[in-house]
């Protein structure tokens, strides 16, 4: 697995990436920066199939992302931890803090997007796409952020099925601040809303970005995260 970390003081700061993204977006970067400056551990890394780390992305599952996280959690970047997640990688932090409650502090939503596979993906699958699936095992999907087409297996879905959050009750009760642009046409802002009202604790924070798209990366956005982040770590 590839994974990139630098050395600090105090609790660490740790960044999940999304679905189809890595470690060197402009989220993840600019999260490097802050975290130098501030003299903050920091530790990034790419899934399975993802970025620089080995492996077939059509092999890829969200229990495999699960696991990534907390291997690095547990190898790379130890002590306590403060975890951002985006899009996707939200979904991962929340696992990863549900699994690791002593050494996760607080996390950092960003376009939040659990339980997307379900409500988000197979949820607008066209007839055609559940047949073709059922048929052949996968189908191929367009992203407009990439130009390219990419494979979502049948495995990948119901394998997410097993970690679904959004039905019940999430037992965290850590600071928690979740960040969504309301014109998120990929994952509705909804979905932060919804994840507010699941978490058990009280300091849940939602921060709505009426302009904010779904990457959430523009100057102004990356300061919100920022403020966010420097809250939880007493910057």
């Amino acid at each position: 697995m590839a994974y990139h970390t630098a050395t600090g003081e105090g609790v660490g700061v740790m960044f999940c990436p999304g679905y189809r993204s890595d470690m060197h977006s402009t989220k993840a970067t600019a999260l490097g920066e802050w975290c130098a400056v501030n003299n903050i551990p920091y530790t990034r890394f790419d899934y399975f199939g993802h970025g620089k780390s080995e492996g077939d992305f059509k092999d890829f599952t969200i229990g495999a992302a699960m696991m990534d996280a907390l291997e690095i959690l547990d190898s790379v970047a130890t002590g306590d931890q403060i975890l951002v997640g985006s899009s996707m990688g939200a979904w991962v932090a929340l696992n990863a803090a549900l699994e690791r409650k002593g050494q996760v502090r607080g996390l950092v939503g960003v376009a939040s997007a659990p339980d997307f596979t379900e409500r988000l993906m197979y949820a607008r699958f066209t007839p055609e796409q559940r047949r073709e699936m059922s048929d052949n095992g996968l189908i191929w999907a367009h992203s407009e952020f990439t130009e390219s087409d990419y494979p979502i297996t049948q495995h990948f879905i119901e394998e997410a099925r097993t970690h679904l959050l959004l039905d019940d009750i999430i037992g965290l009760e850590i600071p928690i601040h979740l960040l969504h642009g309301q014109a998120d046409v990929d994952v509705p802002w909804e979905t932060s809303l919804t994840l507010a009202e699941r978490l058990m604790g009280d300091e849940v924070t939602l921060t709505l970005i009426k302009d904010g798209d779904h990457r959430l990366n523009r100057p102004d956005d990356l300061r919100l995260m920022m403020d966010a982040l420097g809250r939880m770590v007493g910057t």
